[in-house]
């Protein structure tokens, strides 16, 4: 399969880009892996006529949205984040009425219509930055209440509005999991994503978007870590520090919809060209917007 797959990324000028979470299998064929950033950069900056791109669909339409004239394809459409629609209807407008200033600040991790009705858009690794860069004194901060709180108290200067919208697997990571596992590892460093619940980062030696984790744990000193966002990510942290030992809270926080972008689904979607995603002219136009500001103010 990996053959076959490398065969016709040749012959359709196609480029594969996999999240951190996506089974390992298809990490080894991607031609670039990383959180929700650096793909969009790559999405792009690509010059291949097909994007396959292994993730949620939330990702695929961000890589529409910055290539319209590019075929975008996923493995599986049906690989969803439960978080990206975890807006309530007329609750940005609603909030626009109360606060004259407002700028409405979009997790990538949201649909395509949350992005066309939002101002900026930041991921993990860049929303402190964004969000102290902007003008506005009041910020509503959507889809995740955690990361918008993370956010919150590290710019306590702004008047930041919170949305009630989590990510089922990090949420479901508790503290009483975390203390366990620190008591069978009490040298580990916990390194947790800021998805977390506040119980859990309080916990923690280290709080950052994947990629942060990831580099975080290669330059530390510390043989030993606790990693609290989705086990996908294992296998760069272990590629990276093959001496290093790297443990998960019990039940390991596991994403089923990033393991549908199987070795099988990569294949036969560059086969068919069946899964393609599309994104309303309307909608694509607006929230390319947001997205566009993300990759400016985050240089």
């Amino acid at each position: 399969m990996k053959k076959q797959i490398k065969q016709l990324k040749k012959e359709k000028n196609a480029v594969i880009l996999a999240h951190y979470y996506a089974p390992v299998q298809v990490q080894e064929i991607a031609d670039y892996v990383g959180d929700s950033f650096y793909l969009a950069k790559i999405a792009k900056q690509s010059d291949a006529d097909i994007i396959v791109f292994c993730g949620v669909y939330f990702m695929g339409e961000s890589a529409k949205i910055l290539n319209p004239d590019k075929k975008v394809l996923m493995p599986d459409l049906t690989a969803d984040c439960p978080m990206a629609h975890m807006v309530a209807d007329g609750v940005i407008d609603e909030m626009r009425k109360k606060y004259a200033d407002l700028a409405v600040v979009c997790y990538i991790n949201s649909t395509a219509e949350l992005k066309f009705q939002s101002d900026v858009c930041v991921t993990s690794s860049n929303a402190v930055k964004i969000v102290k860069a902007l003008p506005n004194k009041n910020i509503f901060f959507i889809p995740d209440k955690n990361l918008g709180r993370f956010v919150a108290e590290q710019v306590p200067e702004k008047n930041i509005v919170i949305n009630d919208g989590c990510c089922p697997i990090h949420a479901k990571i508790t503290a009483e999991q975390l203390l366990r596992e620190k008591r069978r590892h009490p040298d580990a460093l916990v390194l947790s994503h800021p998805e977390c619940e506040a119980e859990v980062l309080e916990l923690s030696d280290y709080i950052g978007s994947t990629a942060d984790i990831i580099t975080y744990s290669k330059k530390s000193d510390a043989n030993e870590f606790i990693i609290c966002t989705e086990d996908g990510v294992d296998y760069k942290l272990i590629t990276d520090n093959p001496e290093k030992r790297f443990y998960y809270p019990d039940p390991h926080p596991c994403c089923s919809d990033m393991k549908l972008n199987t070795l099988e689904a990569v294949l036969s979607v560059l086969q068919d060209e069946d899964k393609e995603v599309f994104v309303e002219d309307k909608i694509r136009t607006g929230a390319l917007v947001p997205l566009e500001k993300m990759l400016e103010l985050a240089k």
